[in-house]
């Protein structure tokens, strides 16, 4: 393999460069000339959301993993859905949620959006209408690529989705039929709607600010104080109205703020908000972090080791040592760190791809077996996954299967939406495959989706 790991980063970046400008950097959408998103992806908080989410949506009657939870990189407070039941919180309201319960309401209000068919656009667009514009990568992996020790890790989404997908401003009528389903899902749940009370009070004062001035979610979700004391009023009187967070949940909730602050801020201002005098888990995580993306890769995993002597099964830690190493161009030590991490939480597709993604980083060919069957366990669970095409691209190469290469490669550009790059490489990997196998099959239905000009067509109807 030649470069170095984040060389090889970089150029998953220039890949991407013809759908649309990203963010390396969590920017706020309004400040991004192309009107693009970032999207973070991080296994831990995915299932930290996923406990806080799930029960709220089994008590809307909707199949939780149907529903598609994206954690925007933004710090704007705001949170929206869209059509196929997809749910988006900015990491900025994640962050400013005091409380589980708080975060929870929120998502309970957006899904009274989903369940009672606000939602402005019609049609489908569920996981395969946002699949072509993933790129998978795990939290830390940004930071390399943009080559900026304060660059926030995550999944980057093309923004080419997002700049078209149109958010509702809901009317009043709507935004108090979300609230009064919002408490029928948390009371059926066993959840007080107190935490929705809450953050919508501790926000009322947006109700007077021009819509310039009011964070985006308050635009989108007009408060008032009639639907304010509505709220108050049926939530009140729910059984479970003084149930309150579980010790194990406020935990969750604390990890996942320190996590986002630690990627997303600065590593001097976690500093100053996780000082040295706070010797709890989050903060130290959050510290550990802000070592890391300081470059000061030593420090980070002597911080990392002594949270892992002390919680050793967990594979979030595990993923993090891996990615410092990773990312200091040290993919022989990432190796056994992914490894644990993969045997820690086997289900995890971005686990293995970190775990692929180093073992092709070793440059070592006895590996690139085991790399492929990595990157194509995590694959059969997110086939968009773009990162594990290219991935597979790289190690296929390496092993001088330039058939399977270039199938990857129109894999890759087929879900990042690049359909012309798509039917190019399709048609690479036909000519190299073996006629009428799985492979060339594939090949041939991908140069077929990606609109191809006539003559292109008689080449595949009547070759040579």
């Amino acid at each position: 393999m030649i470069g170095t790991p984040l060389r090889r980063l970089r150029v998953a970046v220039g890949l991407l460069a013809t759908v649309s400008a990203l963010a390396f950097a969590p920017v706020p959408v309004a400040a991004q000339e192309d009107g693009g998103v970032s999207i973070i992806r991080d296994t831990e908080i995915e299932a930290i959301l996923r406990q806080d989410c799930d029960p709220i949506f089994v008590a809307a009657g909707l199949t939780p993993q149907n529903v598609q939870i994206h954690i925007v990189g933004d710090k704007e407070l705001n949170a929206f859905s869209a059509a196929g039941q997809q749910v988006f919180l900015n990491t900025g309201l994640i962050i400013e949620t005091k409380s589980p319960n708080q975060l929870i309401g929120v998502i309970a209000h957006e899904t009274g959006h989903i369940a009672g068919g606000h939602i402005a656009r019609s049609g489908e667009m569920g996981r395969s209408g946002i699949a072509p514009l993933i790129l998978g990568m795990g939290l830390g992996i940004l930071a390399a690529i943009a080559g900026a020790p304060d660059a926030a890790a995550g999944l980057i989404y093309s923004s080419s989705y997002f700049a078209q997908l149109s958010v509702l401003g809901y009317s009043r009528v709507q935004e108090s039929a979300a609230d009064q389903a919002a408490v029928t899902y948390l009371e059926k749940s066993g959840q007080s709607g107190e935490g929705l009370v809450e953050f919508f009070n501790n926000f009322r004062y947006q109700e007077v600010f021009s819509d310039e001035k009011k964070y985006p979610f308050f635009r989108d979700h007009p408060l008032s104080d009639d639907r304010i004391e509505a709220l108050t009023a049926r939530v009140t009187a729910q059984p479970h109205f003084h149930a309150v967070d579980s010790p194990e949940a406020i935990a969750r909730h604390e990890i996942m703020k320190a996590k986002l602050e630690a990627f997303l801020n600065a590593p001097q201002q976690t500093f100053v908000e996780y000082p040295e005098s706070n010797t709890s888990f989050p903060a130290r995580y959050a510290r550990a972090i802000a070592y890391y993306k300081e470059l000061e890769t030593d420090k980070a995993i002597r911080a990392i080791d002594a949270l892992i002597a002390e919680h050793p099964n967990n594979p979030y830690l595990w993923e993090l040592k891996g990615q410092v190493y990773f990312e200091a161009g040290r993919p022989k030590d990432a190796e056994p760190a992914h490894r644990r991490s993969v045997e820690l939480k086997p289900d995890a597709p971005l686990l293995r791809i970190n775990l692929g993604q180093t073992l092709v980083a070793t440059e070592d060919k006895t590996k690139l077996d085991e790399a492929i069957s990595e990157i194509n366990r995590a694959l059969t669970e997110e086939p968009d996954n773009a990162l594990g095409w290219r991935l597979l691209s790289e190690a296929y190469d390496a092993k001088g299967e330039a058939g399977r290469a270039r199938l990857a490669a129109a894999e890759q550009n087929f879900y990042l939406g690049q359909m012309k790059d798509a039917r190019v490489f399709a048609l690479r990997a036909r000519d190299l495959l073996k006629k009428d196998t799985p492979e060339w099959r594939r090949a041939t239905d991908i140069v077929l989706a990606s609109k191809p000009s006539p003559q292109e067509l008689q080449e595949i109807n009547h070759p040579g």
